[in-house]
């Protein structure tokens, strides 16, 4: 059983909040790096940044990280943009879901390689089941849910909605 948390119209108006946020955070920049971890995070970060580039006109450089989020240690992490390229550059980290906290604080450490500006952390979803002590800067929303729950993100053209199933 699927129940619907969010809908289409719920969803662009968390990304365009989210994006505002972000703006907000980096008035000042000329450029902003939009990271979105490959997947769900990806889709993300692309909703985010279309948004991004209406309202400011600071560069928007969109930065695609590619890992294994069931096991970020088995393989290397690998971006869009080679890290040397993203030095002293403010930085937002995106992704669908914030469950266990694993993707983000692997994300958030591969690019601690280099020095940043800022390191921001963006999500659609907080479910406050945390391992790591990684928190998102900007969400869309928080849920408090049973480890036995799974929420289901589906980004879509006209279709976007966050389900929540047992």
């Amino acid at each position: 059983m699927k129940d619907l948390i969010l809908g289409h119209e719920a969803i662009q108006h968390k990304i365009n909040r989210i994006a505002y946020q972000i703006y907000e955070s980096n008035v000042h920049e000329t450029k902003i790096v939009v990271a979105g971890i490959h997947g769900g995070g990806s889709l993300f970060a692309e909703k985010i940044i279309s948004v991004l580039q209406r309202i400011t006109q600071a560069e928007i450089l969109t930065c695609t990280v590619d890992m294994d989020k069931k096991n970020p240690l088995s393989r290397p992490i690998k971006t869009s943009i080679p890290l040397k390229e993203l030095t002293n550059c403010s930085l937002v980290l995106v992704d669908d879901v914030l469950n266990s906290g694993t993707t983000l604080i692997y994300g958030v450490h591969h690019f601690l390689q280099i020095p940043l500006k800022k390191l921001k952390t963006a999500v659609l979803v907080n479910r406050n089941h945390k391992k790591f002590p990684v928190k998102a800067d900007f969400k869309g929303i928080s849920l408090s849910t049973s480890l036995n729950e799974h929420i289901d993100v589906v980004l879509d053209q006209d279709r976007d909605a966050v389900y929540l199933s047992q």
